[in-house]
């Protein structure tokens, strides 16, 4: 009886992951048929353009024209003068640079009068600095955009002149800058504002060459501070825009009279009523469907290969489907905005697809959504001037999710998503001005910058809706997010707070690790994050007993001078199970444990091994051997190996750079040997990128007291 129940649970379980797995599916097909279900409706009327008119027809709802709105607004917008704006603060910071750069030349004089009163007597001249040393010491006071932009005789006349002349040179040029820069200079007069401070400046009473530096000073102040401000100029057409009263379709007004001609202005207001009829033909509807089926095909053949276990897949399928049947609705949404004139759908964010697809599943997944999109979008987004596919948006959404796919080359990089947004707009400006000039489209300039404005929108929004909703998917599905490690890293963790407070070195000791660790796996591509975070809690179960561990043996003995090899050997081994039991009791992520438990993998206590053959013991390597098992991930075997690294450079009495590179080539050559990286793909390229890695860590933290002695003994 228990057996057939038993068996009775298992198809059970069985039938409901089967249920669950083809309702996913059921779903992802049902958005896909109504999100494109409109746009292959057939219409109500069924009239030709050029046509007589059977009836009459009335206007059923009071409706906005679009066009005709917007030819208006159009017209009051193109005799909106364009506005420019002054920078106020221009004056003032050009004045400051010409009063530091004399202040500088007259801080020289100083100088030189302090150092002839300190060093004249009677027995020793005066030792006047020579014109090259004046001029260098001006130059190490100036920006080297200064001393680029001036010329030689330039500086040489503010170093050769008295403080006096300097003073008076100064004033003059400070006035003339002041006075010329609170005026409007646009960019075409910039050289008539030149001219007008080398006239003010042109007679006043000083030397030559020091005049004619502060001629060239004042001109070198001289730029242009008015400039298009866009914004103003934006915001006058807005407002010049909204104005325009829009031009209406009323409710029951006549739009064709029965025996009129239905011409092109009819015929489009019958298009934007939405009463215009061809056929109520279940063709398109068969046609849609079929058309699912395919795009549906595409998904199901992915999953018939999958070798994982069936609750992945499912868990799989299911971000998929999730993040699919987003990009239908915003999809959706966009083609529902009614906007004459312009292909509103380059503002879909096709990368969001692919770019979330990629990070939390894989490239192969990430290309089958993009597919679906883009072969989807050529029916949302039809129209009576594309027909009822449009191949460029299509197009578009194609090379705008692929290029997302691309340039994400790391799922664990979040920091990319902005840059691939980045890249993805550049894409897009790209493919949709090819798309544009292919066909010879005469558009406006302002036409052809808003297709570009959208082009960029949409690759940002890609991003910025990507970055949104990581969050919601790694928590909604059980993975682990950047902002949970990023929350387990605050110091005030209860966790990290008794490491602190019981283990102070173990806690130093993690920091350590955590500092190694982190630059090796950003190193070689893994998650630095992640393993910076494990490294925190890796040794959490040495909170148990301290003592026993040599980081936490201040001013005390070493207990395990009391204690038989064997019962030292389990106090260290048992560290990582208990440092495990201890986060799965905190509810601490899965990736975590897995560090605590795996770090040691199943290496060999050697000290305690050694002293129980000093002691006559008969005993085996497999009995001093931690449990394991060994790492499984590239984070966990860095970790390992930045472990014994900084345990074994803490230890070292003279640690020189020679000496710590010879110890990380040894540790990780002994892992190798001992098989402690077999469990894991780390390849021999990213072994060397680690030991380097480490070594560059390494020296950063050691070379002040590595050089030390060294200083010591040269002086």
């Amino acid at each position: 009886m228990k057996t057939n129940k038993k068996f009775f649970m298992k198809r059970l379980v069985k039938l409901n992951k089967k249920l669950t797995y083809w309702m996913v599916f059921l779903t992802i097909g049902l958005v896909m048929f109504f999100s494109m279900y409109s746009n292959v409706k057939p219409a109500k009327l069924d009239v030709e353009q050029f046509s007589i008119a059977k009836e009459t027809i009335r206007s059923p709802i009071t409706i906005e024209d679009k066009e005709q709105t917007e030819k208006k607004r159009n017209e009051v917008v193109s005799q909106v003068k364009p506005q420019y704006v002054m920078k106020q603060e221009y004056a003032q910071n050009r004045v400051d640079l010409i009063s530091s750069i004399f202040d500088s030349a007259i801080d020289l004089q100083n100088e030189l009068v302090k150092k002839s009163a300190a060093t004249e007597t009677p027995d020793s001249p005066v030792s006047v600095p020579s014109e090259n040393e004046r001029l260098e010491w001006l130059k190490e006071k100036l920006t080297n955009t200064v001393n680029n932009d001036l010329s030689e005789t330039t500086l040489k006349a503010l170093v050769n002149h008295t403080k006096t002349d300097l003073s008076i040179a100064k004033d003059a040029a400070v006035t003339a800058v002041n006075k010329v820069m609170t005026e409007r200079i646009s960019a075409n007069e910039v050289e008539n504002a030149k001219k007008k401070v080398e006239d003010q400046i042109r007679y006043i009473s000083l030397p030559q060459d020091l005049k004619n530096a502060t001629i060239e000073l004042g001109r070198y102040a001289i730029i242009q501070n008015e400039f298009y401000d866009p914004k103003a100029t934006e915001e006058l057409k807005k407002q010049a825009s909204e104005n325009v009263e829009p031009v209406r379709i009323l409710q029951g007004q006549i739009i064709v009279e029965e025996g009129q001609l239905i011409d092109q202005e009819i015929y489009r207001q019958l298009q934007l009523l939405g009463l215009l009829d061809n056929n109520n033909s279940h063709l398109p509807f068969i046609g849609l469907l079929l058309f699912v089926l395919i795009l549906l095909a595409s998904i199901f053949s992915y999953f018939r290969g999958y070798k994982r276990q069936d609750q992945n897949q499912q868990k799989e399928l299911l971000i998929f489907g999730t993040i699919l049947i987003i990009s239908f609705i915003i999809m959706k949404g966009i083609s529902l905005i009614p906007v004459d004139n312009v292909d509103l759908a380059i503002i879909f964010p096709a990368a969001m697809c692919s770019m979330l697809i990629k990070i939390l599943l894989n490239d192969r997944l990430g290309f089958i959504g993009t597919v679906i999109l883009a072969a989807s979008g050529a029916i949302i987004f039809n129209s009576q001037t594309s027909g009822p596919f449009h191949l460029i948006i299509s197009l578009y959404i194609l090379f705008s999710g692929l290029s997302g796919l691309f340039f994400l080359t790391n799922q664990n990089h979040r920091t990319k998503i902005f840059q691939a947004g980045l890249f993805v707009a550049l894409v897009n400006i790209v493919v949709i001005v090819a798309m544009l000039f292919i066909p010879n489209s005469k558009f406006s300039g302002i036409h052809y910058l808003f297709y570009v404005v959208m082009a960029i929108f949409s690759g940002v929004l890609s991003s910025v809706l990507t970055i949104g909703l990581l969050p919601f998917f790694e928590a909604g599905f059980g993975i682990l997010s950047t902002m949970k490690l990023i929350e387990l890293s605050n110091p005030n963790h209860p966790l990290l707070k008794k490491i602190l407070t019981v283990a102070p070195g173990t806690y130093h000791h993690s920091v350590m690790v955590a500092n190694l660790a982190e630059g090796a796996c950003e190193a070689i591509g893994a998650n630095g994050l992640l393993a910076r975070v494990a490294s925190y809690y890796h040794d959490i179960g040495k909170t148990k007993r301290p003592s026993f561990f040599i980081e936490n043996q201040m001013n005390m003995s070493n207990p395990h001078d009391r204690l038989t090899p064997e019962q030292s050997r389990d106090i260290i081994i048992t560290h990582t199970t208990e440092g495990a039991e201890i986060l799965k009791a905190h509810r601490m992520p899965k990736e975590i444990v897995d560090v605590a438990v795996q770090h040691h993998g199943t290496s060999f206590l050697k000290f305690f091994y050694h002293k129980a053959k000093e002691m006559g013991k008969d005993v085996s390597e497999n009995d001093f051997r931690y449990p394991g098992p060994k790492p499984q991930t590239k984070e966990i075997a860095v970790i390992s190996i930045a472990d014994s690294v900084e345990a074994a450079v803490r230890s070292m009495a003279n640690p020189t750079m020679e000496k710590i590179e010879q110890l990380v080539k040894n540790i990780i050559k002994d892992k190798l040997n001992d098989g402690q990286l077999s469990d894991c793909d780390l390849t021999f390229k990213e072994l060397t990128i680690i030991e380097k890695t480490l070594l560059e860590t390494l020296h950063g933290i050691f070379h002040n007291r590595i050089e030390y002695p060294e200083i010591k003994n040269e002086r």
